[in-house]
């Protein structure tokens, strides 16, 4: 007889995941299974500009990962005005043997953990091990989950400064962090220049929905890397073309080549061409592809997510929940 479809909620998932765990998953299993996991480009439907609902189903056909999922997302961007988060979501996990309903999990905090922790798979493996300075470039919902992924993947990080255009968010951001007996060892702090700071960056991570170039590569110090997570149409952009053509660029996926406003727009400029991104993710994991080459070299981390990363951490979620009722 099939059980009961299960409900995950938002509140437990931090007794579930930590990035650091969620990091070392994907680190263990994209090179096993993203041959195998099947997702489709996303579905982006325009509701009302700028808002919109976006579809992203995936699902494998190995008998080691019995998974399919679709995760529903809005994405309303004008919410900061009334103190609302700008994406919602919700994920459906079923089984690819039966197809029965297995859970129904937050698919909001689902993405904050999942994006998060690509991207601190990313600083991982491409950041300098002596990073001791994270530029935190907005104060969403997803900074502080960015931070702490970073943080995991980075052990050397001893100082975090945080910008946001409303500097107040920053400010509360940075004394909320504070707080956290995980990271007393860590100095949080805020500022109003961005371009001040960025100089000082060693990992400068960005979760912002800028339509104009916040990050200017002539302020970046040999040896940064650059984490760009906000954008996701070709609209969007968080740095200027001066920092794509400085850095070593890579990608979460090859759908960031067709999605993100940094690359569309660079190649449609011709500074740099789409044979110039240097790998994807798996073939960073694999060795496939080099990573960073030199303590003076400028990485670029360009990710836009993918259904592949949210069945994973799904997979993750739905096992741990099981393993612990």
């Amino acid at each position: 007889m099939a059980s009961l479809p299960v409900f995950i909620p938002a509140a437990s998932f931090p007794s579930i995941l930590s990035h650091e765990t969620l990091i070392h998953h994907f680190q263990t299993n994209l090179p096993k299974h993203s041959s195998t996991i099947t997702s489709p480009v996303r579905q982006n439907y325009t509701v009302s500009s700028p808002s919109s609902l976006l579809l992203m189903p995936s699902w494998s056909s190995s008998s080691s990962l019995p998974y399919m999922g679709v995760k529903l997302v809005t994405y309303f961007p004008h919410n900061s005005s009334q103190n609302l988060p700008g994406i919602h979501g919700s994920y459906t996990l079923f089984s690819s043997t039966t197809g029965q309903t297995l859970a129904t999990m937050d698919g909001t905090v689902l993405t904050l953990y999942r994006t998060s922790s690509v991207s601190g798979l990313g600083s991982k493996i491409l950041a300098r091990d002596d990073s001791q300075v994270l530029i935190m470039v907005g104060s969403g919902a997803l900074a502080p989950h960015l931070i702490k992924s970073h943080l995991a993947a980075k052990p050397s990080l001893k100082r975090v400064i945080i910008w946001n255009r409303t500097h107040q968010k920053a400010q509360d951001l940075a004394e909320t962090l504070s707080k956290d007996p995980q990271h007393k060892e860590i100095s949080f702090e805020s500022h109003d220049s961005l371009d001040e700071i960025i100089p000082l960056g060693d990992i400068i991570s960005c979760a912002t929905n800028s339509t104009v170039p916040l990050v200017k590569g002539e302020f970046l110090k040999p040896g940064t890397h650059l984490d760009l997570v906000g954008s996701f149409s070709h609209e969007m952009k968080e740095c200027d073309d001066n920092a794509i053509q400085r850095g070593s660029v890579f990608v979460d996926n090859d759908t960031a080549m067709v999605e993100a406003g940094e690359l569309v727009g660079a190649f449609e400029r011709g500074v740099i061409k789409k044979e110039d991104i240097c790998g994807n993710l798996v073939e960073l994991i694999k060795g496939d592809k080099e990573g960073r080459k030199s303590s003076t070299e400028i990485t670029v981390f360009k990710s836009v997510g993918s259904g592949t990363v949210d069945l994973l951490t799904a997979q993750l979620v739905h096992e741990t929940y099981l393993s612990r009722c």
